[in-house]
């Protein structure tokens, strides 16, 4: 069985290894129909935007040899789609915060698994169930972080840059390599598969900590200014 997304692409051919998947681009068409029609429908369309670039653009198929190009994937889909999508549909009752925040970082560790990560990468289904998964587990964390008390949500976003960070820097200082999908698939990039792990590992320590720690801006704003008024 090989990757959804194909095989490891050679350098040369990688911006002609465009993903055009039907169903997924139906799948992306509806998705922006439901966004356009939405009550908040710019972070809507944003989010899609940012799936398709994920799914469609050549890092799908990059994301077959590069470790770190994975990363990247898995960092535009929890880190970057979700939370606009929990903008653009905000929740209107609570959402269980500390069980979000338990669920999502489970399914992200577990899918880093190497067993785990091996196999989504071995099959469509499994490959979908990983980004199904990873998908709405972030969603709800941020959905609920955006509808907690503030105080609350600045904790969980706290945590959430804790946990991607703890992943990142677990990733970087590992000195033998993890993941047997990329055996070999990295040479041709001109990468030690350790490298190119350990780069990953950077990618998620680094920036995959920025929008948690945006979100803790404007939460900790947001609490100072109600603190302000009530004041």
């Amino acid at each position: 069985m090989t990757s959804y997304c194909g095989a490891p692409p050679d350098p040369a051919d990688l911006m002609r290894s465009w993903n055009l998947d039907p169903i997924l681009l139906l799948a992306l068409g509806a998705g922006a129909l439901v966004a356009w029609r939405s009550r908040h429908p710019k972070p809507a369309l944003a989010a899609i935007g940012v799936l398709a670039l994920a799914f469609v653009s050549p890092l799908c198929a990059l994301s077959v040899s590069l470790f770190s190009a994975r990363a990247v994937h898995h960092l535009l889909v929890v880190a970057v789609a979700a939370p606009l999508l929990a903008m653009a549909f905000t929740a209107r009752r609570p959402m269980l915060p500390g069980l979000a925040f338990v669920v999502a970082t489970a399914v992200l560790w577990a899918w880093h698994l190497p067993s785990f990560y091996d196999a989504a990468l071995a099959g469509t289904a499994l490959y979908w169930l990983m980004q199904a998964t990873l998908l709405a587990s972030a969603f709800w964390f941020w959905q609920a972080m955006f509808a907690a008390p503030p105080v609350t949500g600045v904790l969980m976003a706290i945590l959430g840059m804790a946990q991607m960070g703890m992943l990142g820097a677990l990733l970087t200082f590992a000195t033998t390599p993890l993941y047997a999908t990329h055996i070999g698939t990295t040479l041709p990039w001109g990468l030690d598969q350790v490298v190119d792990q350990q780069l990953a590992g950077l990618v998620m320590w680094v920036p995959g900590i920025v929008p948690y720690a945006l979100a803790v801006a404007v939460l900790a704003r947001r609490t100072w200014a109600r603190a302000a008024a009530a004041a």
